[in-house]
């Protein structure tokens, strides 16, 4: 099948809408091919909420382009004329006195050295403002107000309803499994229902499938599947801002974190945010365990302890495509004519959603921008050490 269009995105995430727009804004005619629907249930970029933070420890290049994307998600509750992004503030607990080098210390000093107002907490003000919360475990930590989640797939939903108003083509329920290439340049893409789309400019932003759709990429990215639940509470006013905002509980050393009970959905969402379980997209089953659940069950009784018996209503596994130093992976193809890789969200990208567009747009024209350096095509060793901040590195 032939195609118009000047340029195919493949992946209907927050890296192929966002992109799609802006390539559009520029002027081009642009498709997004995808599994459908859209948005797809099992991309990383669904479920119902993500984390906006612009702390990232000692990371200064990535606290700077947070803070750049916490304007745009206030900007976009404005032109949606939507609240998609709460700004409910964030509390980082710490079970030992916060100490330099611990990524919630280095969060605080950052804060107050960017001039933002930061709040350090003891057990005596954890107990009084955040009354869920074992005051006797916590010890320490920090809240900070300019920060919050975003309602991730109706992020998705607003996203795509403005693309299809600005005339760019939704090309659902196809789903690419062959980049056809030839001679050093990009032909097309194929589909499992059997569709050729001729192209000449791919922009590869399929998540998890990227590195299986490129297989060169398997040396510098892999999949593993993180572990979510939602949770039903019966008495909602603990679990509401300002006594519950959204939390991280030790993060670096348990990978806890989560949010408040959610506007939508009624629920309560907690999750992992550590090494994960390999996973193959395409064929493995996204399934939580037992174990999983049991250590959920600890955490709770432990540290929220008025949910320890909260009835889990949901669960899934969030798939990062993480990039082995776990930077972001927006880059033209160094050998390949035509294809642009917009990939490796390594499980921290959904709250740069305002800027991702711009990013992707710059690295398909060719454009200079300082923010490109971080995540250009780059050859990673395989004992690359991922960097950021707030993951938890041991096997969970």
């Amino acid at each position: 099948m032939g195609s118009n269009f000047d340029v195919i995105i493949v992946g209907g995430g927050i890296f192929g809408a966002t992109s799609a727009l802006e390539i559009h804004r520029r002027g081009y005619n642009v498709a997004v091919v995808d599994p459908g629907p859209v948005p797809n249930p099992l991309a990383s970029s669904t479920d119902i909420s993500k984390v906006v933070r612009i702390e990232y420890g000692t990371d200064e290049i990535y606290a700077r382009l947070a803070e750049y994307a916490r304007e745009g998600w206030l900007k976009w509750n404005e032109v949606f004329n939507e609240t998609l992004y709460h700004e409910v503030g964030v509390i980082m607990l710490t079970r030992s006195p916060m100490a330099p080098g611990e990524y919630e210390y280095e969060n605080y000093r950052s804060l107050l050295r960017r001039g933002y107002s930061a709040e350090r907490l003891d057990s005596r003000t954890i107990a009084r403002n955040f009354p869920a919360f074992n005051a006797n475990i916590y010890i320490d930590g920090y809240y900070h107000g300019e920060a919050g989640y975003v309602e991730s797939r109706r992020v998705l939903v607003f996203l795509f309803q403005e693309a299809e108003r600005k005339g760019i083509s939704i090309l659902s329920g196809q789903r690419v499994n062959e980049i056809r290439i030839s001679k050093g340049r990009i032909k097309g893409v194929a589909t499992v229902e059997g569709q050729f789309f001729s192209t000449d400019q791919v922009i590869l932003a399929a998540g998890a499938w990227t590195p299986y759709l490129l297989p060169e990429l398997q040396s510098y990215m892999h999949v593993v599947g993180m572990p979510v639940f939602h949770l039903k509470v019966f008495d909602p006013k603990l679990y509401e801002p300002p006594l519950f905002p959204v939390f991280s509980a030790d993060v670096t050393h348990s990978g806890w974190y989560g949010f408040p009970i959610h506007p939508q959905e009624g629920v309560i969402k907690i999750a992992n945010h550590g090494v994960g379980v390999p996973l193959n997209p395409q064929t493995d089953e996204r399934v939580v365990t037992d174990r999983e659940t049991g250590r959920l069950r600890d955490f709770l009784e432990e540290s929220l302890p008025s949910l320890a018996n909260a009835p889990i209503v949901y669960t899934r596994r969030c798939l990062y495509c993480d990039t082995l130093d776990e930077n972001f992976w927006i880059a033209r193809h160094p050998e390949v004519a035509g294809i642009t890789v917009a990939t490796g969200g390594s499980g921290h990208a959904f709250k740069f959603g305002p800027l991702i567009g711009e990013w992707v747009a710059d690295a398909w024209q060719g454009k200079p921008n300082p923010a490109l350096e971080k995540f250009k095509w780059r050859n990673l060793a395989p004992d690359a050490i991922g960097t950021e901040a707030s993951r938890y590195r041991e096997q969970f």
